[in-house]
This record gives structure tokens, sequence and C-alpha cells, in this order.
């Protein structure tokens, strides 16, 4: 069960697009949100200048889902550097250091691993490590220590608009709440969700598109193929793992293979409209 959590922002130049300063008061780690164009001023200050794990953001035209690196280093701000230098696809970086200046290499190895294990579990951003990060030894004890900390990363990086850790499948939708949409012979299942709408593993898409279908459908189903988000079957495609897109309409754009108002073709068991569950 989620609980209220009191989260500090804290805003070192004043504007709220630029440097962000996230912790939870009575918790041991903060995270240092830095847009790339922000390194300059982010090596005038000490943050970044420790131990600890980050994660680089970024989109690419040609992956279906957004991209994280993840990555440790003793000193991040240089490390930071150095992708800035090697590494395109990222735009936004997230650092998670001590606020006691506790963390050792084996802590940051440690999190590295849970961190790269549990992104590729959770399956919402495509991951650019191109190896996991094997677990390094740490006592029974450092190792709780280290799993209480996690939980608070992934409440700050959620916070800061990368839910890099929050599952979206069937599994964690209360049955009454799933929405069907259903076209001649194919069927599929959704849910709205705080960032979009997800559409689960299993639900089939039709595979041709009317004559009127809108450019953006057509190259997002594209996309989905060529990521292999959407497989093919005789007749129909089907999703190979669950996806949010950002709008119910999309979402049944790309089902249903034209432009469609998602907000009324997305029904629950009961056959009530999503508009009339969520906007009446």
């Amino acid at each position: 069960m989620s609980r209220p959590q009191p989260i500090q922002i804290f805003l070192p130049d004043g504007s709220p697009r630029s440097v962000k300063i996230a912790e939870i008061t009575n918790r041991v780690v903060k995270a240092i949100l830095v847009p790339r164009n922000k390194l300059d001023y982010i090596s005038k200050r000490d943050e970044l200048k420790n131990v600890g794990i980050y994660f680089l953001f970024g989109e690419s035209e040609e992956r279906a889902k957004p991209i994280v690196y993840i990555g440790e280093a003793e000193d991040c701000l240089d490390r930071l550097k150095q992708h800035n230098r090697t590494k395109d696809f990222w735009n936004i970086a997230v650092v998670i250091v001590s606020k006691i200046n506790a963390f050792t290499k084996s802590h940051a190895k440690y999190l590295e691993h849970i961190s790269v294990k549990e992104a590729n579990d959770s399956s919402r951003f495509e991951t650019e490590n191109q190896t996991a990060p094997n677990k390094p030894f740490v006592t029974e004890s450092m190792e709780a220590d280290l799993l209480d900390s996690f939980d608070t990363i992934k409440i700050l990086l959620s916070t800061l608009g990368f839910p890099v850790y929050e599952k979206v499948g069937k599994e964690f939708i209360h049955e009454k709440e799933i929405l069907y949409l259903k076209g001649r012979d194919i069927k599929a299942e959704g849910d709205l969700i705080d960032d979009g709408f997800v559409v689960f593993k299993g639900s089939q898409v039709k595979k041709e598109t009317t004559p009127s279908c809108h450019a953006h459908l057509i190259s997002t189903r594209q996309k989905l193929l060529q990521n292999n988000i959407l497989i093919e079957k005789t007749d129909y495609y089907e999703f190979s793992q669950d996806y949010v897109f950002n709008s119910p309409s999309t979402a049944g754009g790309v089902v249903l293979g034209r432009s469609t108002n998602g907000w009324k073709k997305w029904r629950n068991e009961d056959g009530k409209t999503l508009d009339e569950l969520k906007r009446k």
C-alpha cells in the first residue's frame, strides 16, 4: 500500500526547469536532477562530487520507450562529464548520493546492481546498459539498509518525472478496473494510470489501418513492431508486453488502426465508457 510521503524539492538557482534537489526529509539519500546544459552550473557546487549512482534519461526516434542508462561512480560529477563527451542520447541526469556522505564503493555497486535489475523487470524504460552488473558482496544488515535506500530512490525518481520502477501489469490492477476495447476479431485490455494509458500484454491489434488513419498512429504502430512490442500473429498483431501510451485515444487508435475517441471506446466489464467512469 502506498502511504503519504513528505518530499522537499529545492531549486538552487530558482528555476523550476533547472537543477532540482529532492529528498524525503527523514531519509539518508537525496536525488539531484541535472539538465545536460546545466553541467557547468552544477560543477560549481559540491552535491555531485561524491560516491553515488546516476541515471541518464533520454529518448530516440527509433525506440518505442524512453531510455535510461544506470551507473555508479566514486565521483559522480566527473563521470557525468565523461558521459557528456561520449553518450549522445541523454538530456537529463539524476544523481543519487547520501546526505551524510555514508556511501562507499560497495554501497554504490549494490545500488547499481539492484537498480538495473529492477529497471529490466519493470520494463517501463529501455535500459541502455549492455550487461547487468553483478551483485557485490555486502553484509545482510548492509543489504537491508540499501534496500530501504532503494525504496526511497524509486519514490524520488517518480516524483521527478521518471517512473522507472512503477510496474503497470494487469496483475497490479483490480479486475473491476480493467477496460476493454473490441473490434472485428480483436480484443484489447488496458487501464488509465497516473501517467497515461496502459495496454496490457496479450492485447490484440488489427493488422490493417484505414486509409484515413493519422500518420502519427501509423508511425507509432511501425515503431512498436520494430521494437518487438507488437508481434505478428496469423490474423492480428499482439502486445508482447505491457505498454504505456500518452492517452486513451492513441492507445485505441493503435489497436483499431484508425483514429478513435478512446474515452468513448474503452469500456469496463459493465459496458460503461472511460468517459462515464472518469469524467462524468
